[in-house]
């Protein structure tokens, strides 16, 4: 079980990190949106997503590795806008047993078990994975917002960066410049609700899908409560969910975390050498 726990943090991190997607779905070109623009009815979506400086929640956290059957684990995340997502998992009783910390200086995972650590910046990350890869796009797939690469907290200025396309179960924003990357974002009308946020690489069958629902009132606005990520396209299948509960805007927490000098710093490389071979 403690192996278990373990192999769930380390590949949340990396699910979230290394994964990438293309859409296949058949599009169609909309002029009108439940009586908006297409500018109006983006504008909406923008403005409807994020508006939270920080949030807090349970989370009842379910991994399948490779399609060995899911575990489940508890634990809580916590996000302040700008500054840091952290992931804790505490399975027994409250106590954590590891940590995951993402900043716009990187990626810190804390074993609190074995004590060690590694700590990588989104440079290595980006030499490692050749992919677009920053702390805004992550923040964003947290907290149910549309994003474009490079770029933090968007405006109405940014509409005329996305294309709007009709699907059958919804309507579909692309990004026009993506370079080698797409991004892909379906919503639901009349809401203007973010369902599914997908970032994909052209002529690869790999796939990263971040689904929303069971959204709930935060604040003056909508937050889903259940989020399903699914990584496929790789040898092993791998897919994570988040259930949140316990939904609030609370600030009252340490920012970052201090690592103790009596735990070992390990590689990211090594820690990719042992996820491979389970």
């Amino acid at each position: 079980m403690t192996k278990r726990i373990n192999s769930i943090v380390w590949m949340v991190v990396l699910v979230c990190v290394f994964a990438s997607c293309s859409s296949t779905k058949s599009l169609k070109k909309v002029h009108s949106i439940e009586g908006m623009t297409e500018t109006e009815y983006v504008e909406t979506v923008i403005a409807n997503a994020g508006g939270w400086d920080a949030l807090t929640a349970k989370m009842a956290l379910s991994v399948d590795l490779g399609g060995k059957g899911a575990t489940k684990v508890n634990g809580t995340l916590r996000i302040k806008k700008g500054e840091v997502i952290q992931m804790s998992i505490a399975p027994l009783l409250g106590i954590e047993v590891a940590r995951a910390e993402i900043s716009p200086g990187g990626v810190l995972v804390i074993d609190r078990m074995n004590k060690r650590y590694v700590r990588v910046s989104f440079a290595e990350l980006k030499a490692l994975t050749n992919a677009d890869l920053d702390f805004h796009t992550l923040q964003a797939l947290f907290l149910n917002e549309l994003f474009l690469p490079g770029k933090g907290d968007l405006t109405p200025r940014d509409v005329s960066a996305f294309k709007v396309e009709a699907e059958s179960d919804g309507v579909a924003l692309g990004v026009k410049k993506g370079k080698r990357f797409t991004y892909q974002f379906l919503t639901q009308a009349p809401d203007a609700l973010l369902k599914e946020s997908c970032i994909g690489l052209s002529g690869t069958p790999y796939l990263l899908r971040w689904k929303y629902d069971a959204f709930r009132t935060l604040g003056q606005k909508q937050f889903p409560a259940d989020m399903r990520v699914s990584f496929e396209g790789g040898k092993k299948p791998v897919k994570a969910s988040f259930a949140l509960s316990r939904l609030s805007m609370n600030t009252n927490w340490e920012t970052h975390t201090e690592v103790s000098n009596k735990y070992e710093k390990v590689e990211l490389g090594d820690i990719l050498k042992q996820l491979l071979k389970k």
